[in-house]
Order: C-alpha cells, then structure tokens, then sequence
C-alpha cells in the first residue's frame, strides 16, 4: 500500500495503453479518391477546405481521450483515497502485547512490560480482545468483557525468547471487527512491524501504537556462543555509549574483558562437569543477556573398553580422539573388574573369549551402555549370541555398496566397499549400510535397555579406516550408543523449540508440564527425562533494546471509548464516473468523424 492507492497494482493497467499507441502509429493514413460523379453532391464543403493539421488534431484528440480514458480506469482499480480524520465510538478493542525478551528491561523499579500491561488494561472497552507477540503469536480472548480480558492480562508474563510484533499486529487486524480499534503497547525495539500498522490502518482500522521504551541505554549482552574441545566461547557486546568493563564468570575461572561503543568481546572458558551458567557482570537493566545457561553431562568421561587378541590400531586411535573418551583394552581371557559406558569386540579369538566378558557387555547394555561389534572372517564361531544382530552365513569379496540415507551415525560419509565381508542376513534392528545384494555392513538394535552396534568392515582389507571421515563416524557411533550428546546438541536459543516425539513431562523454569515440543522460552535449564538442555537468549536484535521514538498519527489516547482516528476516504466512485465521461466523449468524437 502506498500513501495514495489501497491498491497499487491497479496501474498495472496502464499497460493498456500500449497496444492502442502501437495501432495508433502502425495504421497507414487513409487514402482520398476522387469520384467525379458524385463530386456535386458533395459540394465544396467547408470540411475539404479545412487545413490538414486541424484534421490531424481531430484524429490526435481522439489517441489522447482514448490514453486518459485508459489512464483513469487504472487510477480507478488502483483505489485512490485521500485521509480524513473522524470520530466514532469504540465499543471493540483488540490489544496487541508485546511478550518479546527485551520487554523484561528495567527502569525506576519496574519493567517496560509491567508498564506495557498497566496501559493494555486501561485500554480495555467492552469487547476486547488480546493478542500476544512473543516466539509464537497467541490470542489470549476474543472479544471478550472487559473484566475477563484484564484477567487475562494480570496472567501475561514476559518471556526470554525474541518474538515477532509484525505478525501479532496482522493477527489483530484479523481477529478485529469492523469498528475495532487496535492497541499495540510495545517497545518497538526490533522488528519490521511498521508494513503491519500501515497494512491495518488502510483497511480502515484505527491503530495507536504505545511506546515503553525506558532503561537499556547502556546495555552489554551475551549475543553469541559457540562450543570447542569442552569449551564455550561467549561474545558480549556493548550497545552503550561509552567505553566498559565486564567480568565473565562460569565455575572457578573468570575472564575479563574491555569493550568501546559498539564492540564485541570474547571469552573461552573450560566447560566444568555437569554445566553451569557463565555470568556476565555487573549486571544491567536488562539481565535477560547478562548470563548464558550452559548444560554438560555430569560425568564427562566416556569409558571404552575394547576386547581384542588383535589390536586395530585405526579403531584404537580413532576412538582416543573422542574428546571425553577413556579407552582401555584388554585382550582375552582377562578378568574385567570396573564398569564401562561402551564395550568394543575387534578380532577376538573365539577359544579365548570367556563367558564372563559376554556376561559383562549384557551387564553393561543394562545400565543404559552399547556394545559394538566388529565383523571378521570367523565371526559365527565366537559365539555373540543375540548381542550380534545378524547372522553371518561366510565371507565373501568386492561387494557393490549401496549408500545410505542420512541418520545421526552416516550423514555426509562416503563408504567405500570392503575388500572382503561376512555374508549375513539382519535378524533385528535396522541396517543403516548395506550392500546391494541386502548384507548389512553397518546395524543397529536395541537389547536390554543399550543399544548394540555391527560394524561390518573386516580390521584388514578396508580402505575406509584412511577415510578422514574415519574418526568423525567413531565419534558418532560412541555418542548415540552411550546417549551422550554434543555440547551443541544440548544448548538452544530461546523462540527455539524441540520435537519431543510424544507427549512426555518437561520440567522448564516455569514449572512442569506434559507436550510432545519443548519450546524454549525462559532462560535456564530444562529436563526432559534424563536429558538436561538449556537455553539462552543470546539474540543481537534482542539486546538491542534502545529505540528511535515512536511517532503514533493514528488515533487519540487510549482508555477513551471515542476517539479521532485518520481513515482513508475512498475516491473510487469519483475517478470511475470521469471514466465513464471520457468514454461518452470518445463515443461523441467518433460520431462526430462519422465513424459510427
């Protein structure tokens, strides 16, 4: 919408224009030919004395009523208005609140939001409806009495979490009646929400917009995160104006840092045992970003005993590179006297193989661990039992491997195919690689509570342990089986939400409650389970809480049931009836040439 046509796509039609000037010149001039015979009775009409210019003037005029004829239609369709203010009673109210993380800015004792909430109150008539902008758009009421949308909003609080006001503000427009008036109480400090309020007040909605926007002139945030080798690299950034000091505090280690107007710091800092939360200090009048919540497995060692008579070095070496990996091997018999997250079968000899070690791997699938096991040519005659998920029935050589579909362990690594492998059909679970005649090289199934893994290439005859991807796909096998996740798999950003699957109970900073999405809207700590995650605001936009002033011509105050609102008076009916003229006047020239 512009500030003159609803639509402005209605000139598109001036395009019509074009093929009336291309017939215009493209028509040859018409040919005069004498007949003597009838000459008389036309006589010498004051017509054929006329100079040829005037007569070329009057095909001319003709080409120019036709192009403005095609001129105002298009200004027609394209809805011209002009506004006019006017007063009417307000008997319907829609209040637009903006929930949004930097709403929690504080000033003299009390929050942006906390003002925001006094003001929608007051605004409230006799139907009212509330629509919150925060990470995902909500309508509190729908027309309701004045009493209960209050009620509604003493319930609101403010979340953590970045949110969208532009399409809160649409939501609104949608939600009002015909005669309602549009509330928005905000601190208008993100977001491209001015399309919205145009958008509304053309379609003839009065839209007063309510700015809370006190505090936050000098805030410095944590605006960014990224992990590494067991640490967190936090960046803050000073949206002041003057030159500061900040602290960064997680565990035992603090770092600090100097930042000008406008400047970004970092910190590394070691990730302790079980996470925490880096604070950043001294605090501000917004301590939404003033900590970063950071949630790490208590015991970040991963124990991995690897039972072999032959030792792979590869397989060893890539699962040391593990970071949090302790590996240990022990080669058959020998007594195993710890307990152990993950247990490794590679080139065991079957006659050495006691039933005590196959007892501790159950022992360890029990407690929540995996087992792996590697193929090699003699594989039927260790005896796994049904901790193999498939049945070996020989070797065979040169396979062709059909690549798999993306999971958690194979995204983005090329398999090569093995020199040699052990036939075998899967007896449970699911094969994740497989070659094209259906022998699974890579499977996966669950059994007594772990989860067990058949790794199909032979320690000998496979090029895919020179792979660089070699080490990443250990990384992943050792961290599904184990159910340990990345640092970065268990960190999110507020306004981001988790696909829990099926509805389970979540316990968030606000309380507990059953879904099948976690959506993270506070920041802290949040269990799903035994799963620990957490989240942060960490949001460039949103620590920005410092506004320009918000200049509102839409309507009167607030609180008033009438009001003086700018609407747009539609000049429609008065451009198509001087259409309607030029075409009457294109007939009378037409006429007047004797063309009709």
């Amino acid at each position: 919408m512009s500030s003159v046509f609803l639509r402005p796509l209605g000139l598109a039609a001036l395009a019509a224009a074009i093929p009336v000037i291309l017939l215009y010149l493209l028509k040859p001039d018409p040919e005069t030919v004498s007949f003597p015979a009838v000459e008389f009775l036309v006589g010498d009409r004051e017509e054929s004395r006329r100079h040829p210019a005037l007569r070329r003037l009057r095909r001319n005029a003709l080409l120019l009523v036709q192009l403005l004829a095609i001129a105002v239609v298009a200004v027609s369709l394209a809805a011209p208005y002009v506004p006019v203010s006017e007063r009417r009673t307000v008997s319907e109210t829609v209040v637009v609140v903006d929930a949004t993380a930097s709403m929690a800015t504080e000033a003299d004792g009390a929050t942006r939001f906390d003002r925001a909430v006094r003001a929608a109150k007051d605004a409230a008539t006799g139907e009212t409806s509330v629509v919150v902008a925060r990470d995902e758009t909500a309508v509190l009421t729908r027309r309701a009495p004045a009493a209960e949308a209050k009620a509604a909003l003493d319930g609101l609080r403010v979340t953590d979490a970045p949110g969208d006001l532009r399409d809160a503000i649409s939501r609104a427009a949608a939600v009002a009646g015909d005669d309602a008036r549009i509330v928005v109480v905000s601190d208008f400090a993100s977001g491209d929400w001015r399309t919205a309020v145009a958008s509304a007040r053309a379609r003839g909605y009065a839209v007063d917009l309510r700015q809370f926007d006190r505090g936050g002139s000098a805030n410095v945030g944590v605006v960014g995160y990224s992990f590494a080798n067991g640490t967190v690299t936090v960046r803050a950034k000073n949206f002041g104006n003057a030159e500061t000091t900040r602290r960064f505090s997680f565990g035992e280690v603090t770092r600090s840092v100097t930042l000008g107007p406008g400047e970004v710091a970092t910190a590394t800092l070691p990730v302790p045992a079980g996470g925490g939360t880096v604070r950043l200090s001294p605090g501000d009048s917004f301590p939404t970003d003033d900590r970063l919540a950071v949630a790490a497995p208590e015991d970040p060692t991963t124990d991995v005993l690897v039972v072999t008579n032959d030792e792979n070095r590869p397989l060893i070496t890539a699962l040391r590179v593990v970071r949090g990996t302790s590996v240990t091997v022990k080669n058959p018999p020998a007594s195993i006297s710890k307990s152990y997250d993950l247990v490794v079968f590679s080139e065991v000899r079957p006659d050495r193989l006691l039933d005590g070690t196959l007892q501790f791997a159950r022992e360890t699938l029990s407690s929540g661990g995996g087992v792996v096991i590697q193929a090699q040519s003699n594989l039927s005659a260790v005896g796994y039992g049904d901790l193999l998920p498939v049945a070996p029935n020989g070797t065979a050589t040169d396979p062709a491997v059909r690549q798999p579909d993306p999971t958690p362990i194979t995204e983005d690594v090329t398999f090569p195919a093995p020199q040699t492998y052990v036939r075998a059909d899967l007896r449970a679970g699911n094969a994740l690689l497989s070659t094209v005649n259906g022998t699974p090289l890579l499977a996966t199934a669950r059994l007594d509570g772990g989860r067990v893994f058949y790794y199909g290439y032979p320690a000998s005859g496979s090029s895919f342990e020179h792979n660089y991807r070699y080490p990443v796909f250990w990384k992943r096998v050792v961290y599904e089986l184990t159910g340990r996740r990345s640092l970065s798999a268990t960190n999110y950003r507020t306004g981001t939400t988790l696909p829990l699957g099926e509805n389970v109970t979540v316990r968030t900073p606000d309380g507990s409650r059953r879904t099948s999405a976690l959506a993270f809207r506070r920041v802290g700590f949040h269990e799903v389970g035994e799963r620990r995650y957490a989240a942060s605001l960490a949001s460039v936009a949103e620590s920005n809480v410092t506004a320009p002033s918000v200049t509102d011509d839409g309507t009167s105050a607030v609180g008033t049931d009438a009001e003086t609102t700018t609407v747009p008076k539609k000049l429609t009916p008065l451009v198509a009836g001087l259409a309607a003229l030029l075409v009457l006047l294109e007939l009378g020239l037409l006429r007047y040439r004797g063309d009709l």
